[in-house]
């Protein structure tokens, strides 16, 4: 396989996984993006990066986009080649918006850029590369398809299917605080093993789930009750889960974005949510509120 163009430039999104009861399999992409270049050089890596995450990520081999832009060109059989990597990063991290798995949907969807045959990269092969980073593949799916996607491993082969969601269920607002949170921590707060009653209550909570973003949004505050991991995990992120408690009692369909520490709100409005947010939080400068559309368009290499 050869390197046939040296220039090409990526957009992926922010994801936020989970959405309550469907830990580990559902996921759905936001128009908040990271967009990066990278040019095919004879020199060694260079990499420019602003806005998130900038003075703070590795500045060669290490950093996530240039890993598994590698793998890609490894799993490809093309020549591996310096490279000249920009980003613009406006994912925050450590926030459970799926920063790491847009670097590494972005990194492998470069190097498909780049090969003669993207074909070798196809959206199965990426999606199986990315989980093979992440571990699971439900921030790596939407990131990957855009809109709501349902997500599982069928054992060692991930697996995705796009969600129907009607135009008029989902209105996301991040709630997004200043504090982070790392997936490695969040995951470590969690038990070895559940009751079988729990198990029951999300199996059926994320079907309903997925019944409801095909046009019951009246639904979604039941659809989006959890008893896996988001109160398990309290310890970590108490403000957020304290937060996500009183917004639910107020009647908004709130969970807590991946990992956490941000809190997904899936249906509601800035205006109204501003003063329970700062009502309810000990301070209210440290947290930023947004309201960020559903992005429903897959991410793609552009050539050129």
């Amino acid at each position: 396989m050869r390197i046939q163009n040296t220039r090409v430039s990526v957009q992926v999104p922010a994801t936020s996984a989970n959405l309550g009861p469907g830990f580990d399999t559902l996921g759905l992409a936001l128009e908040l993006c990271d967009d990066l270049m990278v040019e095919a050089t004879t020199g060694a890596v260079e990499i420019d990066v602003r806005g998130e995450g900038a003075g703070m990520v590795p500045s060669g081999e290490e950093h996530l986009v240039v890993r598994a832009l590698r793998r890609g060109l490894d799993h490809a059989g093309a020549p591996q080649t310096g490279l000249r990597l920009q980003a613009t990063n406006r994912i925050p991290h450590g926030s459970g918006l799926g920063s790491s798995a847009a670097a590494t949907v972005a990194g492998l969807l470069l190097a498909r850029g780049m090969i003669a045959d993207p074909d070798a990269l196809d959206d199965q092969v990426v999606l199986q590369l990315a989980t093979e980073f992440e571990g699971h593949p439900d921030n790596a799916a939407p990131a990957l398809h855009g809109g709501a996607v349902l997500s599982w491993m069928q054992g060692d082969a991930a697996r995705a299917v796009p969600l129907t969601v009607a135009d008029h269920v989902l209105r996301p607002v991040v709630l997004l605080p200043t504090t982070t949170l790392s997936t490695h921590q969040a995951r470590g707060l969690l038990p070895a093993e559940v009751p079988h009653a729990d198990a029951v209550f999300n199996a059926s909570r994320a079907a309903l789930l997925v019944h409801a973003l095909a046009g019951e949004p009246e639904l979604l505050l039941e659809a989006t009750e959890d008893r896996l991991h988001q109160e398990q995990r309290a310890a970590g992120m108490p403000e957020s889960v304290e937060l996500m408690r009183v917004l639910r009692r107020e009647g908004h369909p709130a969970v807590v974005s991946g990992a956490g520490p941000s809190v997904l709100v899936m249906a509601g409005n800035r205006a109204e949510l501003a003063p329970l947010v700062r009502r309810f939080v000990a301070d209210p400068s440290s947290w930023r509120i947004a309201g960020v559309a559903l992005r429903r368009i897959p991410s793609a290499p552009v050539v050129g």
